[in-house]
């Protein structure tokens, strides 16, 4: 009998989750997004790619993780003009070949797409209200989004940020004496769930090591908390990433680990403990 195996690559199975999300999204939920922004923002995203590819001087051209970020693109981000969306597949592609530390991609590609579109731009925004609070899809979602972290190996840092962002909501509800209820209705949204399990998860920019992973994932959490309660920003989710995936390559310095590789295979942990430089 053959043997057969499971491919070691987990965007695949990325790519259909998202892909099936975002066809529900447009045809059940009816997403404010229409089919012209699908495919511009695929078509830009794959232009964008093998730009960059060019540039960098790369011998192959790496069509998945372009997908993945193109999809995520399509389920959350929301803009007034194609023209922002473009910029924001850019931005997205961009910061993957050119904002680089140790070898690194530094930022989540989406994350920084939209929080930067939003920055540059303010047409742009990420809508948590379009997913509703059906119980199907967000079980569908953490089914979903579990699979795919675990082939990943990142499930920890999913996990860290699931006890400790939503944690932070309750044990403020209990603080004001408001009914559990508030927090669980603040936390029911589509948005909040592919973020743990689709950006903050992503391992090609968590930190190497498990216990970098956790502690990242909690100051994240941290970081969200205050800039929703605090300075009452609507992206405190995305903000928050942006700043916290700066400190990466200190948690990196500090805890060394095994970096990660689509193929399956691990580099052997090595010594971060030099000058942090940005690579082109």
């Amino acid at each position: 009998m053959a043997n057969w195996k499971v491919p070691v690559d987990p965007r695949g199975y990325q790519i259909s989750v998202l892909g099936c999300l975002l066809a529900y999204g447009m045809i059940g939920l009816r997403f404010e997004i229409h089919l012209p922004q699908v495919i511009v923002t695929l078509a830009a995203v794959g232009v964008f790619q093998a730009l960059c590819t060019r540039r960098a001087g790369l011998p192959y051209y790496e069509f998945k993780s372009a997908l993945i970020s193109g999809l995520s693109l399509c389920l959350l981000l929301r803009a007034n003009s194609l023209a922002v969306v473009v910029l924001a597949c850019g931005l997205a592609i961009a910061s993957k070949f050119f904002l680089r530390v140790n070898g690194k991609h530094l930022f989540n590609p989406t994350n920084f797409g939209i929080g930067i579109a939003i920055l540059l731009t303010g047409q742009a925004w990420v809508s948590p209200g379009q997913w509703g609070s059906g119980l199907l899809i967000a079980l569908f979602v953490v089914c979903c989004g579990l699979a795919v972290v675990q082939r990943a190996e990142r499930s920890d840092v999913t996990l860290a940020f699931l006890l400790a962002y939503p944690g932070l909501f309750f044990a403020r509800a209990l603080w004001l004496g408001d009914p559990l209820t508030i927090p669980l209705h603040q936390l029911a949204n589509g948005a909040f769930l592919l973020f743990t399990f689709f950006m903050i998860s992503d391992p090609k920019t968590t930190p190497n090591s498990r216990v970098g992973r956790i502690l990242y994932a909690v100051m994240v959490a941290g970081l969200a908390y205050v800039l929703r309660f605090i300075f009452y920003n609507p992206n405190a989710l995305i903000y928050s990433l942006l700043i916290g995936s700066i400190f990466v390559p200190v948690f990196d310095y500090f805890f060394v680990g095994p970096r990660f590789d689509w193929t399956g295979r691990r580099h052997n942990p090595q010594n971060n403990r030099h000058i942090l430089t940005l690579k082109p």
